[in-house]
């Protein structure tokens, strides 16, 4: 099992969202968070004042998968969330040793 966790443009969520449950994904946690890495923020004018913005909004997608639908899954993210321009996120893979469901008890990939 794989745990991605996805950091996207906010206005892209729908897009991603769409097209990890057409290829049979059927759960993810969305989390909004704030942060900056090449792009480094940006300038915006307030009230005729001029400040510097250094965390961007960003969406972070959490979706846990059977390693068999790893491929597919990032393929899936990456062609919705790209626009082609600076900040349009990263993707994190790392293994998860265990999923537990709560309501049944089942584990591992019958509970995802």
């Amino acid at each position: 099992m794989k745990l991605v966790s996805a950091i996207i443009k906010p206005f892209k969520l729908d897009d991603v969202r769409e097209a990890i449950a057409g290829v049979g994904i059927e759960g993810m946690t969305v989390t909004e968070v704030k942060g900056f890495g090449r792009q480094k923020g940006h300038t915006e004018l307030y009230r005729g004042a001029e400040y510097q913005v250094d965390f961007l909004p960003k969406v972070r997608l959490d979706i846990a998968t059977r390693a068999e639908n790893l491929e597919l899954l990032i393929e899936s993210i990456i062609g919705a969330a790209r626009t082609g321009k600076i900040g349009d996120g990263k993707i994190f893979v790392t293994d998860l040793e265990q999923a537990i469901r709560i309501r049944t008890g089942e584990s591992d990939s019958e509970a995802l």
